[in-house]
């Protein structure tokens, strides 16, 4: 997956990808591939780039694709996989729980958000 978040903070700031490959000792091809998600951007990776452009990490990042499915069929969690493609089938139960835990700590981000910009004003 594109890192379209990325991509914006380079170019907001005039970066080139070579000036952004040097940041983090790669070759500039290496770095393209990062942006076009072909190659996982490791964590440090993340907090050398959050760095270089003067934002937070969570501003920039991005997850990488991964391959995995969820269906839901009342069992009790199973999973099964092969090569890269796993299948969970996750209890309905457990699902609607973890998404309303989901909900919840979107809030306390926002708040938290809110509260971080009264402090830098």
């Amino acid at each position: 997956m594109k890192k379209t978040k990325l991509i914006t903070a380079r170019e907001k700031k005039g970066y080139s990808q070579l000036f952004m490959a040097e940041v983090l000792g790669i070759d500039e091809s290496g770095y393209c591939r990062r942006e076009k998600g072909q190659t996982k951007i490791n964590n440090d990776e993340w907090k050398k780039l959050a760095k270089e452009l003067g934002v937070l990490v969570n501003d920039i990042y991005e997850p990488d694709d991964s391959q995995f499915f969820i269906y839901n069929d009342n069992s009790s969690g199973d999973y099964h996989g092969n090569n890269n493609t796993t299948i969970f089938s996750i209890p309905e139960s457990l699902l609607a729980s973890q998404q309303e835990y989901i909900e919840k700590l979107k809030e306390e981000i926002n708040i938290l958000k809110e509260c971080l910009k009264k402090y830098e004003e």
